[in-house]
């Protein structure tokens, strides 16, 4: 069977074993060989940053060779990931979480800050992303605790805490770019995923409408809850409308309520994530940022769309 095996540094990271990318490389082939693999070729997507190591092997040798890479821990320096050699890297569909994914915070966790009970709606936002609470509960719950809050914090908030993840523009602007449909679902607010989704590019975007009156937040969620059935049944329905495979599709997210999407997705990844949605996934990025979503597609560095 022929695979391809994507090896993914971040570059800004300095080595903790003073091991350089062309060790790495070198590492991977002597793995491949070991499990009685053939390399077939290694293939440069960004100077010492990304490559592809082609390669032919048998099931029980890959299964050997994942269990190498483990137990090596090889994952301390790198994010890899391996997959069939086939003309359908390119994905056609992607969806994705926002807070802690295309950027950096949890916006209701930074909206807490500024009416002074971060600490306690932290802890819940903590807790429903590991799964260990219900989503609806929880977020409804934090969502009261914000009422009576001048609406004008959301701006504030916006202008002053948000910070996209690396890569998450050239991810979107370039898959969209090649033709994919791109959509941006929260279990956060549309106040900020409109405002998230223009810049990066998505085409979509869906979340919770935070209920208003007076010029302040009501403390309810107005209409249906967005939650992990709901990403999922997004997922599914542009996939259907727009006679999308399985295999074309790609999700990214970091938490328990992007689990079924993450596993619905014909690529399923977990950005920087809670463990439950790490070992759902296909996918774990650890180290790099969201560019390696492109790297895995068989993207050089140079196919990119800018990242600011």
């Amino acid at each position: 069977m022929k695979h391809v095996m994507t090896i993914i540094v971040d570059p800004t990271a300095p080595s903790p074993e003073d091991i350089s990318y062309s060790d790495l490389i070198d590492f991977a082939d002597s793995y491949i060989e070991i499990c009685a693999g053939k390399v077939r070729s290694v293939a440069t997507l960004s100077k010492d940053e990304a490559s592809d190591i082609f390669f032919s092997i048998s099931q029980e040798g890959l299964d050997r060779l994942h269990a190498i890479l483990i137990e090596r821990n090889y994952t301390s320096r790198c994010d890899w990931f391996i997959q069939p050699d086939s003309e359908g890297r390119k994905k056609r569909l992607l969806i994705a979480d926002m807070d802690s994914t295309m950027i950096q915070v949890e916006c209701i966790d930074e909206l807490a800050d500024f009416a002074g009970i971060r600490d306690r709606v932290e802890a819940i936002t903590e807790a429903a992303m590991r799964g260990e609470l219900d989503f609806d509960q929880a977020l409804t719950e934090r969502v009261a605790l914000l009422k009576g809050m001048d609406t004008d914090v959301l701006q504030q908030c916006f202008d002053e805490r948000v910070k996209y993840t690396r890569g998450a523009r050239s991810l979107v602007r370039t898959m969209a770019r090649e033709g994919a449909i791109t959509a941006l679902v929260s279990g956060g607010f549309t106040f900020f995923t409109a405002r998230v989704s223009e810049w990066l590019g998505f085409e979509i975007n869906k979340a919770n409408f935070l209920g208003e009156q007076d010029g302040q937040l009501s403390g309810e969620v107005v209409g249906e809850i967005v939650n992990a059935e709901t990403k999922r049944e997004m997922l599914e329905e542009l996939a259907t409308n727009n006679g999308i495979e399985h295999a074309d599709i790609m999700a990214v997210g970091d938490g328990a309520n992007d689990i079924p999407m993450i596993m619905a997705a014909g690529i399923g990844a977990a950005f920087h994530a809670k463990p439950k949605a790490a070992e759902a996934a296909d996918f774990a990025i650890n180290h790099g940022d969201l560019s390696a979503l492109l790297f895995m597609q068989g993207y050089q560095r140079t196919d990119f769309e800018p990242d600011q």
